[in-house]
């Protein structure tokens, strides 16, 4: 078992590990935990979104979501999203890959419900030495990175020691 160092180490590292260029990630990552109560005063409105008005057991992943997402890391789709707008997500995040994965997407893919369709962009992201990974927040969304695929299993890691689950699309 983990303890709070330990956690607190571990989303550090993975905030870190998503956002290199990004300190901020890492600060707000490490308010939520340092400081639950001021960080849902501080981010009241957006957390009022998520249904969340005190500190919850997860504060500093869904911090971790949310600084991801202002900095254009990570792609919070929705259950039934259509594959346009994930890729137009996918193709928004400042992580993606140099070589683009997309022109190995075959078109009866496009067509592919949305669990479907994330597992078959997360292999041809595989193909260019790219990751596509879930930062689970049992929740009906899919928020997704994009890391580089030798990174993947220390973030499975990571989030495993941190209490929370990650993983990897389309292996």
């Amino acid at each position: 078992m983990s303890g709070p160092d330990d956690v607190r180490t571990s989303l550090a590292t993975a905030a870190a590990l998503l956002a290199p260029a990004h300190q901020a990630v890492t600060d707000q990552v490490l308010h939520a935990f340092d400081h639950p109560g001021a960080y849902v005063r501080d981010h009241a409105g957006r957390l009022a979104d998520r249904g969340i008005d005190e500190p919850v057991p997860d504060l500093a992943w869904i911090a971790l979501i949310d600084a991801l997402t202002d900095q254009r890391l990570l792609a919070e789709l929705d259950w039934k999203e259509d594959s346009q707008e994930v890729r137009s997500q996918l193709k928004g995040l400042e992580s993606r890959p140099s070589v683009d994965p997309w022109v190995l997407v075959e078109e009866d893919e496009m067509l592919l419900p949305t669990d479907e369709f994330l597992h078959a962009c997360g292999r041809h992201y595989s193909e260019v030495g790219a990751a596509l990974a879930v930062l689970d927040i049992d929740s009906d969304c899919y928020p997704v990175v994009c890391l580089r695929a030798a990174r993947v299993q220390e973030l499975t890691a990571l989030a495993q020691r941190a209490g929370f689950r990650a993983w990897a699309l389309g292996v």
